[in-house]
């Protein structure tokens, strides 16, 4: 166990940004699945949406950045698709 005051904060601040960066993650994949599911026009108008969350999670390095970039070209082809 730590012993320094700072590595205690530490060791805090790691878990509540862990259980953090979990809520959103599982939250857009969630919001993919629904996604999936939905009709065509439901699908079109989640999609900018499902977007937004997938570069968010890329911007704060939950994700990767390429990992983000394939996820929302493949949502893209898949509503067009419809």
């Amino acid at each position: 166990m730590a012993n320094h005051k700072s590595a205690l904060k530490r060791i805090r601040s790691n878990e509540a940004k862990r259980l953090r960066n979990r809520y959103q993650h599982k939250s857009t994949r969630t919001a993919i699945k629904k996604l999936r599911e939905a009709g065509k026009e439901e699908a079109e108008s989640l999609l900018p949406n499902v977007i937004a969350m997938v570069d968010k999670l890329a911007k704060n390095n939950i994700i990767h950045k390429n990992k983000a970039a394939n996820t929302k070209s493949k949502l893209t082809k898949y509503v067009t698709s419809l």
